[in-house]
């Protein structure tokens, strides 16, 4: 099992784009979580095979979304190892 990072940025909270992110995620087999940020953006960290991984990504980056959303930006963002739980 692989686990990646995302942080998107722009328009993207209270216009459902979290729950729609869960919906595409749960659909891929991923499991993790997608939170608002201070900032506005949502931190987005999911764990699965790699090929879900990258389908996700790709959504991320260029999938249609909530239409109140105004995306600026999905990229990876570092995820730093944990050693417990």
């Amino acid at each position: 099992m692989q686990a990646a990072r995302f942080v998107v940025s722009g328009v993207v909270q209270g216009v459902y784009y979290r729950a729609c992110t869960r919906q595409r995620a749960v659909a891929l087999g991923l499991v993790g979580h997608a939170r608002n940020q201070a900032d506005g953006s949502v931190d987005v960290v999911a764990a699965g095979s790699a090929a879900a991984l990258d389908a996700l990504e790709a959504w991320l980056c260029r999938a249609r979304r909530p239409p109140r959303s105004r995306r600026s930006r999905a990229r990876p963002a570092r995820f730093r190892r944990l050693k417990t739980l």
